[in-house]
């Protein structure tokens, strides 16, 4: 993985195939019945021998930590952060011949696919997306011109679920759409503060024909497919950017014993201990709330979830960057020079303090989860007064 960060080369389609047909792939996605499907018919045998019924919201989260340990943000995420988040909506609301047919193509690594809503005109603000979707005369295609940015995996993805406007302003005119790479459809990378493993891309539209039996739910009520994985996919994010704070912190221990300075290994100065205790505290603060978190999630309905969880997660998700930003600082203090050297000893921690801030902006910046989280918390709160 490292000489394919350091190349900035995307992981290729045969680690893809491999991870598929052993499960891996399977295992970061949400249970579901296409787990049983690609068991039963495609011979997928799940790690460790779990059946579809045993996998549950702890499987998932394990495999999603398992990933973030190689130590290579953009790589890492080169190998599925698109697919994470982008395959759920074919899977939730495509027809059922779609979901099965791409859902396995997907899961086997046979394809890849990447979640396409961001647009250089809106960002996090979905509502206000300008690329559009017109239905052909015949009734049979959507004609989609526009542009989608910041697109993980879109520069060598073979999907993308697209955010469209095929109605009026706002939030009800938008749907969402699966659309297959072809002609009119073309990608750009964008080089960001991470190896251009990851693929993230820009994606031009220009006339692309898509079927009308590739829409992803109901017309003009894409907004609510999109929010309906909102919960999962900043969960999602947590797994793995606490993982990498981890990864991180374990670093600082190993270097703090091996590094002499004075006459003394570096753990044994106060101020490096400290340092050592506050970026603990945090990390493993973040994953008890998200471990707790992860048992709700697997005791509740995708409704209860919704209705109770949305803010929790929200403030989980604002609790874990900023502590991973703590990280990233004190970790940079420990390592000195060895954390601004991309080689070496202090790569992982280099790498780290470059990536960091990825997760504080994905997936809705730490300013909308705080406010997200306070709003929900305001909903259920008693008229109580001191």
């Amino acid at each position: 993985a490292v000489p394919f960060d350091l190349a900035e080369n995307p992981p290729p389609l045969e680690l893809w195939k491999q991870l598929g047909r052993r499960g891996m792939l399977a295992c970061r996605i949400q249970a579901g019945p296409w787990l049983k499907d690609l068991v039963d018919t495609c011979g997928v045998t799940l790690p460790g021998g779990i059946t579809p019924e045993e996998f549950d919201c702890f499987h998932e989260l394990i495999a999603h930590e398992e990933f973030c340990r190689l130590g290579v943000p953009g790589y890492c995420d080169g190998l599925g952060a698109g697919f994470v988040i982008g395959l759920p909506p074919v899977l939730q609301f495509g027809s059922p011949e779609l979901a099965t047919r791409v859902g396995r193509e997907v899961l086997l690594g046979d394809k890849r696919i990447a979640l396409a809503i961001s647009g250089p005109e809106a960002g996090s603000d979905v509502a206000s997306l300008a690329c559009t979707a017109t239905k052909t005369a015949c009734g049979g295609f959507y004609v989609v011109n526009g542009l989608k940015k910041w697109i993980t995996n879109g520069h060598f993805a073979d999907y993308f679920v697209t955010a469209v406007r095929t109605g009026g302003a706002g939030v009800g005119g938008i749907s969402l759409l699966l659309v297959e790479r072809g002609e009119g459809l073309e990608t750009k990378a964008i080089k960001t503060s991470y190896s251009a493993s990851a693929g993230t891309a820009l994606v031009t539209y220009d006339d692309v024909r898509v079927p009308v039996g590739n829409l992803l739910g109901a017309e003009n009520r894409g907004f609510q497919c999109i929010m309906h994985n909102f919960n999962h996919e900043r969960w999602y994010i947590v797994a793995g950017a606490n993982r990498a704070s981890r990864l991180v912190v374990e670093e600082c221990y190993k270097w703090g014993f091996q590094r002499k300075v004075f006459g003394k290994p570096l753990i044994e100065q106060p101020v490096i201990r400290n340092k050592l205790a506050e970026m603990t505290s945090l990390v493993e603060g973040v994953q008890a709330w998200l471990e707790a978190v992860t048992h709700q999630m697997q005791h509740m309905t995708h409704a209860e979830q919704a209705k109770h969880l949305a803010g929790p997660i929200a403030l989980l998700k604002l609790f874990c960057t900023r502590s991973a930003n703590t990280v990233m600082d004190q970790s940079c203090q420990i390592f000195g020079g060895r954390a601004i050297t991309q080689t070496g000893m202090g790569r992982v921690v280099e790498q780290f303090q470059r990536s960091s801030k990825f997760a504080a902006i994905l997936g809705g910046s730490e300013e909308i989860m705080a406010d997200l989280g306070v709003r929900q918390a305001m909903r259920g709160f008693p008229q109580a007064r001191l």
